[in-house]
């Protein structure tokens, strides 16, 4: 009769697991399999709390998202591996979760210091409840919209935020050392990277980007979401700076009219990546949006099916639009798939091709990842395109 696993045997097992997947290094490899998950989840089944998912501990009523949760472990082991931290820094975390991740940072940074702030006094004090518990009685909690961060601690050799950030606030600047590390789930364009980035004077530049996906920080409302029917199963996601036409758009759905359809010369695998296109195409185009359509908006065949009917880039301007697809071509065995542009509207044809553009030029180079520069206002510039927000200028060049 087999014996249950224990809490010890399951994180080890979790920790292999991620490590025949990703790389881990050996102080962040040594804290997973340290520090106890299931006490930063209690009355969650064990097995659980060692699988590599996300765990809500918040839900948020009328939302999609939840308000709080537990990131996925290999996620959690990426972004501290994109942190690098070293004995003795001093740590900012923006968003608490469980006090789990603060309690990795504190076995990782030894003698430095844990900071972690988090807006909501539930999860605030679930994360001082747990850290206590277990051992973690030095670490900071501070209830507190963490985009003020905690200057009471600063400067920080290292700030982590574990919240989706659509601007970086001008308070983390202030809290980051010049040669600090900054680390954060960034949105523009509709999607959602890790970026690791390094201060140098009043630049932050990358050297790390990874996708992900992570709950949006509260108090950042650049991101708008437009519905492009009736119904509301069909919307597109924009940045305030874009100029969309909801209206136009969802005329020119009404319409009825089949899709333009526009193969690239690009094929992948069934396994094979392709959220690079988007990224691709964000360093040079700001027509770039996010579609989303839901399986009701697909069962009732609406619109061409998109690559990823959540959350597919897609080009917007005026009442037309442009987004990629996914046709099974049975020609390359290795890569039976081929990708390519559908289009509505009056310049579907100019979209699409457009679009397309972007797909052959990830071809090109698949793992190429762009370098982002972000300065805190208009007075320092880097070359490439650039995305102005509030508080900051995001500059990606490849």
């Amino acid at each position: 009769m087999s014996q249950t696993p224990t809490a010890d045997q399951l994180r080890n097992r979790l920790v292999d697991e991620i490590l025949a997947e990703h790389r881990m290094p050996a102080a962040v490899e040594r804290a997973m399999r340290t520090v106890p998950r299931d006490a930063f989840l209690p009355g969650l089944e064990l097995e659980s709390a060692y699988t590599d998912q996300a765990v809500t501990i918040k839900d948020n009523p009328g939302k999609p998202l939840p308000l709080s949760c537990a990131s996925v472990p290999s996620v959690v082991a990426m972004m501290l591996e994109q942190l690098d931290i070293s004995a003795g820094d001093d740590i900012l975390e923006i968003g608490a979760g469980t006090g789990y991740n603060a309690a990795l940072l504190a076995e990782i940074a030894d003698r430095g210091s844990v900071t972690t702030v988090d807006i909501d006094p539930d999860v605030a004090l679930h994360a001082r409840t747990r850290l206590n518990a277990n051992g973690y009685e030095h670490v900071t909690v501070i209830e507190r919209n963490g985009l003020l961060g905690a200057p009471e601690n600063a400067p920080y050799d290292k700030i982590i935020a574990t919240v989706g950030v659509w601007d970086i606030p001008a308070a983390w600047w202030d809290q980051l050392k010049d040669g600090g590390r900054l680390v954060l789930p960034l949105r523009w364009r509709g999607q959602t990277r890790s970026v690791a980035l390094t201060r140098r004077s009043n630049q932050l530049v990358s050297d790390s980007m990874e996708l992900c996906g992570f709950v949006p920080i509260i108090g950042q409302n650049g991101e708008k979401t437009a519905p492009l029917n009736a119904d509301d199963t069909i919307r597109v996601h924009y940045d305030e700076d874009q100029d969309l036409d909801p209206d136009a758009l969802t005329a020119t759905l009404q319409a009825g009219a089949p899709a333009l359809e526009v193969p690239s010369a690009q094929r992948v695998g069934g396994e094979e990546p392709f959220d690079g296109v988007w990224l691709r195409a964000t360093a040079s185009d700001d027509r770039v949006c996010r579609l989303e359509v839901t399986p009701q908006a697909l069962e009732q065949e609406l619109l061409r099916k998109p690559v990823m009917p959540v959350r597919s880039p897609v080009l917007v301007e005026g009442g037309s639009l442009a987004y990629m697809t996914l046709t099974r071509e049975g020609a390359d065995p290795e890569r039976p798939f081929r990708l390519g542009a559908a289009a509505y509207g009056p310049r579907a044809e100019e979209l699409a091709r457009d679009l397309v553009a972007h797909i052959d030029a990830w071809g090109s180079d698949r793992l190429a990842v762009p370098q982002m520069t972000v300065t805190p206002d208009d007075k320092t510039s880097a070359a490439g395109h650039t995305i102005s927000k509030p508080e900051s200028r995001i500059t990606l060049a490849y």
